[in-house]
């Protein structure tokens, strides 16, 4: 199966969920793209901030996001740190680019997942990514949630992320709290769970050739 992961992350975090993702998807033997998407942010408003500067520079080999990689993927995980309870301003304009894939209903039928990272416990986290599945249904994406099979979810030892709704982390007020080894292992398992997924609801000779 081939399979996408598309992220926004401006201090890490998400793309850490994102790498933690796609390495589940690999061991499951699929084929992975790792992508980001557009920043928005002024290069100016970046190189005052050498924690920002510092994660582009991370991510510099990363390539940017296009709808052939859309069309290239049997199955998705959109990742976007929170901003007021919603995906950030540089994913939602990459979903907006869609159109067409939308017009001609190429993504109908795919199996979509999502990821977030909040400064706080309750910093938008549910809202997040029940609201970033919002375009997706309308692309026709079949979701995919992370269920309580995963017990991981469920442990109470220390403060982590996860939800039936997606995978997330908890980065702290100054975003320096890097995801936990739960956060890790939830986001492994989902991409897991995304390559499977896809695998049983592909259509034979209908997958885009790599």
């Amino acid at each position: 199966m081939n399979i996408l992961v598309v992220f926004y992350s401006m201090t890490g975090n998400t793309a850490t969920l994102a790498r933690a993702i796609a390495k589940g998807a690999r061991e499951q033997g699929a084929a992975v793209r790792l992508r980001q998407v557009r920043e928005l942010m002024p290069e100016e408003v970046i190189q005052k901030r050498p924690d920002l500067q510092k994660v582009k520079d991370s991510l510099k080999d990363v390539p940017l996001a296009t709808n052939d990689d859309l069309v290239w993927a049997d199955g998705v995980a959109f990742g976007s740190p929170t901003r007021y309870g919603n995906m950030s301003a540089q994913l939602k304009q990459f979903l907006d680019g869609t159109g067409s894939l939308w017009m001609s209903g190429t993504l109908v039928g795919k199996v979509a997942s999502v990821f977030t990272s909040t400064s706080t416990q309750h910093g938008g986290q549910e809202s997040t990514l029940l609201s970033m599945m919002v375009p997706l249904f309308h692309l026709g994406y079949i979701m995919l949630g992370l269920p309580y099979a995963e017990q991981a979810q469920m442990t109470m030892e220390d403060i982590h992320g996860g939800s039936p709704y997606g995978v997330s982390s908890i980065s702290g007020v100054d975003s320096k709290r890097a995801p936990t080894e739960v956060d890790l292992a939830l986001a492994s398992a989902l991409g897991k769970r995304l390559a499977l997924a896809a695998a049983r609801l592909a259509v034979p000779g209908q997958r885009a050739v790599a």
